[in-house]
């Protein structure tokens, strides 16, 4: 009987050693993921929609900078129209590189979709640019079509301009905009360090 107490004694004290380290190991910082566009929104007073459907098509998108270290989680999108296909790409807004090309399907309109990516690592104080190619979307501006100021914060990504370009192609769009947005398009973003 004594050596059956010793060995549940030492059972209990390996048992509580193993599990103390494993709560060292989760002690390791874990950070919220955040989407900028409703910060972006708020900020700019952005906030009369007109809704454009089958109205050309265009690549138009914001080009960011992260403050932190982090990554791409999953992309978000709402039309107000239904589209399986819109593409949506990310650039390195220096080289014009696109980094990530990604098919979305809207499947129902006015209803925000996000599609889970693999994730894409974003450097601190780099640009890049996140574009969609459609002919349909929101065109979001203030109540008196008034300019907003760029840069725009929100949390951990800054927002520095709205671009546009006409056509299908994924070309790096060219054209600055700073009355409106056209959107809904944003991403998940996670700081990593």
């Amino acid at each position: 009987m004594r050596a059956f107490k010793t060995f549940i004694t030492v059972l209990i004290i390996t048992l509580s050693a193993a599990c103390s380290s494993d709560d060292d190991k989760d002690n390791t910082p874990k950070f919220e993921t955040e989407n900028p566009l409703a910060a972006y929104y708020t900020s700019t007073g952005f906030t009369t929609v007109s809704n454009f459907i089958n109205s050309g098509d265009y690549e138009f998108g914001l080009v960011f900078t992260p403050t932190v270290k982090g990554k791409i989680n999953a992309l978000t999108l709402k039309l107000p129209a239904a589209n399986p296909t819109i593409r949506v790409t990310i650039w390195d807004f220096a080289s014009k590189a696109v980094l990530r090309s990604e098919t979305v399907n809207v499947v129902t309109a006015d209803v925000q979709v996000t599609k889970e990516i693999s994730e894409l690592a974003l450097e601190k104080d780099k640009k890049y640019m996140i574009t969609m190619n459609s002919n349909d979307w929101y065109k979001k501006n203030k109540a008196d079509n008034s300019n907003v100021t760029y840069p725009i914060v929100a949390g951990n990504i800054t927002i520095n301009e709205y671009r546009w370009l006409s056509g299908t192609a994924q070309t790096f769009p060219t054209m600055v905009s700073s009355s409106y947005n056209a959107g809904d398009l944003s991403f998940d973003f996670q700081q990593t360090e």
